[in-house]
């Protein structure tokens, strides 16, 4: 696990606001959170050192790239001796259909959440990638109608100079 990295309030704003807009010059991003750029500057260095900010990245519109296909796949490993937990885990890694993986309490080992052109093509993913996966012993999949929310801003309220916005 990481070592929790101190947050000032200008480093909770400088994450806030860079969570709306990534691509803020630094000048910007300076006179949004009310600091002069140098100490804006070397505060967002060090969320970057530090490794709060992992990366920027544009947040696409899977539709308008055509990936109409959403579907939620919970996985039961068969066995979970080390080396097949960290093969299944770095197939995963690897699949790029393959968006978000958690590893879970409950029913299922890990939920995945899959993008594909249509359903057709989730059909063959399972069979040609999923069921192939090491270690995989079930699978249920639920097809994602509609979503509500998604690619959401991280609540910072809980951190000293709390964002605005409901939690």
């Amino acid at each position: 696990m990481k070592e929790e990295t101190s947050l000032d309030p200008f480093a909770v704003k400088i994450l806030g606001e860079l969570q709306v807009d990534g691509r803020l010059t630094v000048q910007n991003l300076a006179t949004r959170i009310g600091l002069s750029t140098t100490p804006t500057w070397n505060r967002l260095r060090e969320l970057e050192r530090a490794g709060v900010i992992h990366h920027y990245a544009a947040i696409l519109d899977r539709h308008a790239v055509g990936l109409d296909s959403c579907v939620l796949a919970e996985v039961n490993l068969s066995r979970h001796m080390e080396n097949v937990v960290e093969e299944f885990e770095q197939a995963v890694r690897e699949c790029s259909a393959i968006i978000e993986c958690q590893s879970t309490t409950g029913q299922a080992d890990y939920l995945l959440k899959v993008v594909t052109p249509d359903i057709t093509e989730y059909d063959s993913f399972l069979h040609n990638v999923i069921f192939k996966l090491p270690g995989v012993r079930e699978i249920r999949s639920s097809v994602v109608l509609r979503e509500i929310k998604s690619q959401s801003p991280l609540p910072l309220a809980h951190l000293p100079g709390k964002q605005s916005g409901k939690s």
